[in-house]
């Protein structure tokens, strides 16, 4: 596995009946990656609850990987 890059954004665009999600770091790597629909709607699910959940920790170290 590749070590952990900081984000610097996400675009995404729709193609046919899929969403492409392009996930670029700070130091200009890209991953574009072909998702259905439900395959988006549940990231946001998972973005949102973490969003909603109280703050862990103080670091400024990202989390493990899964």
């Amino acid at each position: 596995m590749s070590a952990i890059k900081i984000l610097a954004r996400v675009l995404a665009m729709r193609v046919g009946p899929h969403i492409e999600l392009a996930v670029e770091s700070e130091t200009g790597e890209v991953l574009k990656v072909l998702a259905t629909e439900d395959q988006v709607d549940r990231l946001i699910d998972e973005l949102e609850d973490l969003l909603n959940s109280p703050a862990g920790p103080d670091n400024d170290e990202p989390p493990e990987a899964a």
